[in-house]
């Protein structure tokens, strides 16, 4: 068919696997000579080669993100060892129609499973789009259980309360907390963990102590600053990941103050910023690569092994309070 195409062989898998993108004049080059000699592939043969090697598609927003590195080396450890591939996709913006062509690529181009990290995994649950692409699904860092897909993650309002008790037993009373992307289900969590550990100890909620945040170190310089410009500021802040609490101690330094001696900060992950600022970071650590791995473990066993059928299951991993200098 290369041949009668005037092409290479590459280039047809391309055209007909869609894997590429190639010139309009090749591609109906390639559509004439499938046409001519009646070409069929061969579905059994393909699915064998689908069978041997399953190919995992995940998406992803930032390529600087520390959680997405975290989850690639997890994914790809996994994927080595049962001998599957990893393919990945940039989704630009946080549409949902954008993430779902951004999934949809990806079975166009082969993948026969995929892994989806926050938010896409709770945007698209329950999208039919994404039912009728029938490849199985799985879900990290996913603050509940979701209908349509496996999850792997922590309980996120357990780890936040235990790191608000955290703060409370080292005598810090007005507890500031910058909160995570509304659109994450771990926000919510995060926060409901913050407030019941205050409730606990008869503490209200003060809403001039919560700062919104996305997740960004910017969101957390931003946040830290109007917080600690409050007539009475914190003596505490924990912020709902590592980025923003680092966003936290750069406005608690441009302001002269000592950490934790005149305000303690607190993040969540465990991300590799947290031990790259001064004074180091207390924080949640939730180990987002064995995550990784345990989801792409169970998206070849739903492909390969014949457990398609399996009821989606969701595991919530163990975490750790880790305490550094920041408290």
């Amino acid at each position: 068919m290369a041949d009668s195409a005037g092409v290479s062989p590459m280039t047809v898998s391309h055209v007909l696997n869609g894997t590429k993108s190639v010139r309009e004049a090749t591609r109906a080059a390639v559509l004439k000579a499938v046409e001519e000699l009646g070409y069929v592939p061969n579905a059994a043969a393909r699915s064998l080669a689908s069978a041997r090697s399953p190919r995992i598609g995940i998406v992803y927003r930032n390529a600087q993100n520390a959680f997405l590195s975290a989850m690639l080396v997890g994914a790809l450890n996994a994927a080595a060892r049962a001998g599957a591939q990893i393919i990945i996709r940039k989704c630009d913006d946080l549409a949902a129609s954008s993430a779902i062509e951004a999934v949809a690529s990806l079975v166009r181009s082969g993948a026969s499973a995929i892994l989806l990290a926050p938010p896409y995994n709770e945007m698209l649950s329950g999208s039919p789009t994404l039912a009728g692409l029938g490849v199985p699904i799985a879900a990290i860092a996913c603050g509940r259980a979701l209908e349509d897909m496996d999850v792997v993650g922590i309980d996120e309002r357990a780890a936040a309360m235990d790191m608000t008790d955290h703060l409370l037993d080292r005598g810090y009373k007005r507890i500031g907390f910058v909160m995570g992307a509304s659109t994450h289900s771990a926000s919510k969590a995060r926060f409901e963990g913050y407030g019941a550990a205050l409730s606990a100890r008869g503490l209200g909620l003060d809403p001039t102590l919560i700062a919104p945040g996305d997740f960004t170190f910017e969101s957390g310089l931003s946040a830290g600053a109007a917080l600690l410009d409050l007539a009475s500021p914190p003596d505490a802040i924990f912020a709902s990941n590592d980025d923003m609490a680092a966003g936290v101690v750069l406005a608690a330094h441009r302001r002269g103050l000592r950490i934790p001696q005149d305000v303690a900060v607190a993040g969540f992950d465990d991300a590799p910023i947290a031990v790259k600022i001064w004074p180091p970071l207390t924080t949640v650590r939730q180990d987002i690569d064995l995550m990784a791995a345990q989801a792409t473990d169970w998206l070849v066993a739903r492909h390969r092994d014949g457990e398609a059928d399996r009821p989606f299951t969701a595991q919530w991993h163990p975490y750790q309070i880790v305490t550094r200098e920041s408290t």
